[in-house]
């Protein structure tokens, strides 16, 4: 992982990356009457509003039930100790509402890391994969796309750092690293990001 030590700028997924990925996606869908393979956000953006509003309300509910089981990955704590150390700014861009991301950090001990301008949710900008949220903190932190880290668990946060121009790192736990083309660095673990290289 040469050279990632200098990087000042970092931007995390939160499910599945900073925190153990608890949501039951297959579950979620199938209440909500979509497709296996339907993305949630999307399908609910492209119908009618009062149509979509009930369902919503059921995603706001199973977002706020999962962050309240939430646990952090193993190694996230001491990561983000030797970012915070180092001085680096750290962001997280989340398809979770705001007050999920809150309540997520919270139950898992990792909220004073993360000053509250710089945890965006699918509010605040459009969802990954599109690169707004980065671009928005980059811009913000003036940052340069060579100083700065997407680090994220899925092919959305992969393709939003790489269509934002910024080094990206894959966490997959079972190693089975699915999106190389979009990937620079590949760890199964948090433990596994050196910053002493």
């Amino acid at each position: 992982m040469h050279n990632i030590a200098k990087r000042q700028h970092w931007i995390f997924d939160m499910d599945g990356t900073l925190t153990v990925g608890v949501h039951d996606f297959v579950m979620m869908r199938r209440e909500l009457g979509m497709a296996d393979d339907a993305p949630i956000l999307e399908t609910l953006a492209n119908m009618p509003a009062d149509e979509a509003a009930p369902l919503w309300d059921k995603v706001n509910e199973f977002e706020h039930h999962f962050a309240s089981l939430a646990k952090p990955m193993p190694g996230a704590l001491e990561l983000l100790q030797n970012l915070q150390s180092r001085g680096v700014k750290m962001g997280i861009i989340t398809r979770n509402l705001h007050t999920v991301a809150q309540q997520t950090l919270r139950t898992c001990g990792l909220e004073e890391f993360f000053l509250e301008p710089y945890i965006l949710d699918r509010d605040s900008c459009t969802p990954k994969p599109s690169p707004a949220g980065l671009e928005y903190l980059m811009h913000a932190w003036q940052a340069q796309q060579q100083d700065t880290v997407m680090v994220g668990d899925f092919l959305y946060d992969l393709q939003a750092g790489k269509a934002a121009g910024v080094a990206t790192i894959h966490i997959d736990t079972k190693g089975q690293f699915a999106w190389p083309e979009y990937t620079d660095w590949q760890v199964t673990s948090l433990q596994d990001i050196n910053l002493n290289d």
